[in-house]
């Protein structure tokens, strides 16, 4: 049983990591050096790894299994993401030294909805077995739908969010010197750089869907659930840009999330059946992942050269 001690010293724990990184480290906007994004990369993984100790050594190593194979899941098709974000700062024509401070507040208030998400799922399985098949079928279907539609082009001013600020909320086409808001005539106004954070959490939503439900399947413990999910999320600015570039030449890694989500969503069908453990989920992820970025990367160093 989870105490209200040790949720609140979780919690203690990122808050500290998130001041130390927007007060001591972005002060004043700018592009991270690929030092800088390594550094905070390192961090977050290793932060990760020392609760995933916390969890075997307090919890047990079903529990530690259950927390590395939530955040590997997590943290994999949190990458999808990347690219998303991507598109959509390219076409809000956002500077490389403002997007860290958009990425910062996008994830902030990714632990919000992702935290209502998973409280809401774990509610449902624990309440209702059968959503797990429910759930399933949603993965299932996610992984035929990224297969099949994955690369068509996006435009974010399509969206719900976006097109509901830019009819109700007064504009301006000032970036305003990397502020979400400024002042036009003396009355204030939102800048493109707020469209962007609208945009980028709009999109989190859409993937919370996916992902969610993709750790459901591999257990239950809000616990586990919900710290996997945050761990995966934070290290998600630093990775961006440390590998957006490297990202690109990804080409095949969305098949294997497709193959991923796909396996998940099978995996609760056949529960009644055969009984997968964890472990072996971990391991089959571990092999799914590994085989999409070598065949990237092998992909990649066949192309001839320019």
């Amino acid at each position: 049983m989870v105490t209200l001690l040790q949720w609140g010293i979780f919690h203690l724990i990122i808050a500290g990591m998130l001041a130390i990184d927007l007060g001591l480290f972005q002060r004043k906007a700018h592009a991270p050096s690929l030092k800088e994004a390594a550094g905070w990369s390192v961090t977050w993984i290793t932060a990760a790894a020392i609760f995933g100790l916390y969890v075997h050594f307090g919890f047990g190593n079903a529990s530690s299994v259950d927390f590395a194979t939530a955040y590997v899941i997590e943290k994999s098709l949190s990458v999808d993401n990347l690219f998303v974000f991507a598109v959509i700062f390219r076409y809000f024509h956002v500077e490389f030294q403002y997007q860290h401070k958009v990425l910062f507040w996008g994830i902030l208030g990714a632990i919000i909805t992702r935290g209502t998400f998973i409280l809401a799922g774990v509610a449902l399985v624990e309440t209702f077995n059968w959503m797990l098949y429910i759930f399933g079928a949603i993965l299932v279907y996610s992984g035929i739908s990224l297969a099949r539609h994955h690369g068509e082009p996006r435009d974010p001013d399509k969206g719900l969010v976006v097109r509901l600020a830019r009819r109700f909320l007064p504009m301006t086409t000032s970036f305003q010197e990397g502020k979400f808001f400024g002042k036009n005539e003396g009355k204030t106004v939102v800048t493109p750089l707020f469209l962007t954070l609208l945009a980028i959490e709009a999109t989190d939503i859409a993937f919370a869907i996916d992902s969610v439900p993709a750790v459901l399947v591999i257990t239950t413990d809000l616990f586990i659930v919900y710290t996997s999910n945050i761990f995966a999320i934070l290290g998600l600015r630093a990775l961006y840009f440390l590998l957006i570039g490297a990202l690109l030449r990804l080409r095949y890694l969305y098949i294997g999330l497709a193959v991923l989500l796909t396996y998940l969503g099978a995996k609760v069908f056949v529960s009644s059946l055969v009984k997968i453990p964890t472990p072996t989920s971990l391991l089959v992820v571990a092999a799914i992942l590994s085989v999409a970025v070598i065949a990237s990367i092998l992909k990649t160093a066949k192309k001839p050269q320019a």
